[in-house]
């Protein structure tokens, strides 16, 4: 998780406590798969910012990179009638909960933050359920890198891909160096993000939001869309036989522990080369996946906030809130 001045300053610990018994031993249960390595650290930090608030975190972690582990786990509390306080949900998902009636208004908190005023609008409104607030952003990911190893490229006599076609020449080399040179795990949730940036790479952005978010069908079946999947098939054959089922952050660590030289992955995993001890520049490079380098896929963590079945748990406890500033105002778009 990438944690700015501006995530800390939106996200307090009063966004949670509306939600939260009005007392002095106030809890909150947030459900997340935030279980790697780094995502921990990042989890820790935002305890240390409820815990200073006076606000008890009870974690209900569930591991699984791409959250359907979680998103079965929730759904069956909220059927039991045991929503947690909070839970990390993304994107279209934030809708589908809104439509069936469990989330709580936020828009208190969020008036008084003026998160309208220090939001893009492409964030807030994902934030919204038929425009009332009911979930707090944590950060923005950028999604579309490419993670090297800089020492398997040297060893292997490669260099840094800016394209395609650069991209398979390293590729070649590293696999002949006897390196893996492409780090994946073979999940849904992981195809899908190594698909997207090979279709931004190929196509562009306007050829991405014609066929990936227009669903227009024209783009969907013509040439550049074959070209994406012949690219995406070719990228295949540099992945090692054992990759199906394996997790993200295991794949980050065979490009952290030189088995493997690339890795496609969002921002993320910079938590993973961090706690690793690992530096930046010198142990591990980050660059925009091939084509991709005036591009900008990204995807948004946020908790979301649920109804709480006991009435004193719907009484609302706000604490004094920072202010957002103007230097706030900007998302980071570095890697975390």
């Amino acid at each position: 998780m990438k944690f700015t001045k501006f995530a800390q300053t939106i996200f307090t610990a009063s966004t949670l406590a509306a939600c939260a018994v009005p007392a002095f031993s106030a809890e909150v249960e947030v459900l997340h798969y935030w279980t790697s390595g780094g995502e921990a650290k990042s989890v820790a930090e935002l305890k240390k910012m409820m815990e200073a608030k006076g606000i008890s975190w009870k974690d209900f972690a569930v591991a699984g990179g791409g959250g359907e582990n979680a998103m079965t786990a929730l759904k069956a509390r909220v059927i039991a009638g045991s929503a947690p306080t909070a839970a990390q949900i993304k994107g279209p998902s934030i809708q589908e909960w809104g439509n069936e009636g469990v989330l709580a208004n936020i828009d208190t908190v969020a008036i008084e933050g003026k998160w309208d005023a220090a939001l893009p609008k492409v964030v807030s409104n994902i934030m919204k359920y038929k425009g009332h607030y009911v979930a707090a952003p944590i950060n923005v990911h950028r999604v579309n890198w490419l993670w090297i190893n800089p020492d398997v490229l040297k060893r292997s006599g490669a260099v840094v891909p800016a394209s395609f076609a650069e991209f398979f020449v390293a590729a070649d080399k590293i696999k002949k160096a006897g390196f893996i040179a492409v780090a994946h795990g073979g999940q849904p949730w992981q195809d899908a993000t190594v698909f997207e940036s090979v279709a931004l790479g190929v196509g562009g952005a306007e050829f991405y939001k014609k066929a990936l978010v227009q669903l227009d069908q024209a783009t969907l079946t013509g040439p550049t869309m074959i070209k994406t999947f012949d690219t995406l098939g070719k990228i295949k054959t540099y992945i090692d036989k054992d990759s199906a089922g394996r997790d993200w952050n295991l794949a980050t660590a065979m490009v952290i522990n030189g088995k493997a030289g690339m890795q496609f992955m969002g921002d993320w995993a910079k938590g993973e080369f961090t706690a690793a001890g690992k530096q930046p520049g010198k142990d591990f490079l980050c660059v925009a996946a091939p084509g991709t380098e005036h591009a900008y896929t990204f995807n948004i963590d946020s908790l979301t906030m649920f109804n709480m079945a006991k009435p004193e748990q719907q009484k609302a406890r706000f604490f004094p809130r920072i202010r957002i500033t103007p230097d706030d105002k900007k998302i980071n778009e570095t890697p975390r």
